[in-house]
Parts: structure tokens; sequence; C-alpha cells
């Protein structure tokens, strides 16, 4: 009988791991909007430094989409508890975001900008973070995320500029806006059965 119990017990705890890992996986669907707002703000960025000529055209769009975030996030936090998952999530994402503003912002003012460096480091920081959150969701969805922004990264390192500027273009849109979107319908879908069945 004491066998029978440990052996329930260990479902139980089986069972209460894979709804964790189901409820962060919507947990991430719900943030979906943040892959397509950074996806549209890495595009204004590129579109507003090649054809405006700008050199604050980076640290502007990236601070203008960092505090639109925050206000977003500020009016959405209210209605959702955090969970122990959604808090590793949002560490993982705010780590990467600040260590990228850091060095991008720091090269940038040094003059030392490349695409070829920039795309690298974009793609490895982004390519790490997504390969983070999908083990720990087992989203293998989001793993190949991480692969696009690997094989980004490796372009970058061995090609030329408008191969490397083509495979940035490319990663932006299958990770940011397509990626991005894939999670906001899921999670419309998830909240239109929820209401039917409600």
């Amino acid at each position: 009988m004491n066998g029978s119990a440990e052996e329930q017990e260990l479902k139980d705890r089986l069972s209460l791991i894979e709804k964790m890992i189901a409820e962060g996986r919507r947990t991430t669907e719900s943030w979906g909007w943040t892959f397509v707002l950074w996806g549209v703000a890495y595009y204004v960025a590129i579109v507003w430094s090649m054809f405006g000529k700008s050199m604050v055209a980076w640290p502007v769009t990236m601070v203008g989409a960092s505090v639109l975030m925050g206000v977003l996030i500020s009016r959405k936090r209210g209605r959702q508890p955090g969970t122990t998952i959604g808090r590793a999530m949002s560490a993982i994402w705010v780590g990467m975001g600040i260590s990228m503003f850091t060095v991008l912002m720091a090269l940038g003012m040094s003059g030392r900008y490349d695409l070829h460096v920039y795309v690298a480091i974009i793609g490895a920081m982004l390519g790490a973070a997504n390969a983070t959150s999908s083990m720990i969701l087992k989203w293998w969805m989001q793993f190949g995320c991480a692969v696009v922004w690997w094989a980004a990264a490796v372009v970058a390192c061995f090609t030329s500029e408008t191969i490397t500027g083509i495979a940035f273009l490319v990663a932006i849109f299958l990770c940011q806006i397509v990626f991005g979107a894939y999670g906001m319908i899921s999670e419309a879908r998830e909240r239109k059965t929820g209401a039917s069945h409600a």
C-alpha cells in the first residue's frame, strides 16, 4: 500500500509539473504582442537609419519601444497573477534585453559599429533567450526561433553585408512577427474556447 501511495504522489507531482509548463506556455502566448512590438521596432529603426541616415535611429526607437512596452505591461500586470515560471521567463528576457542594449549602445557610441558584429550579437543573444525559454516550457516552436537566430548570427560571421542584412530581416520576420502573431492567435483561440466552455 505504501508503494501505491508513493506512486500516486509521483503521478500528482508530474501532473503538477505538466500543468505549470502548460501555464507557462499560455503565459508566453499572452506576451506574443511583445515579439511583434520588438519586430516592428527593429524594422522602424532599420528603415529610419537607412533612409534618414540618422545615428539616433536605433537608440531612440529602442528606448521608445521599451517605454511603450513598460506602459502596456503596467496596464496588463494587474489582471494576471504572477507565477514562478512567469517570473523566470521575465527574468530571462529582461536580462537579455538589458545585456543587448548595453553592449550595442556601447558599440555604437564607441564608433565600432559593424553590421556583422551587430547581427552576430543580436542573433546569439536572442537565440539563447528563445532556447532557454523553449527548454523550460518544452515548446519546440520557440526553439525553432532560437535556431533561426543562431543561423543569422553564423551567417553574419561569414557572408557579405547584403546577405547579413537579409538574414537579419528574415530572422526578425520569422522569430518576432510570425512567432508573436502565432502567440497572439493562440491566446485569442484559447480565450474563445475558454469563454465557450464557461
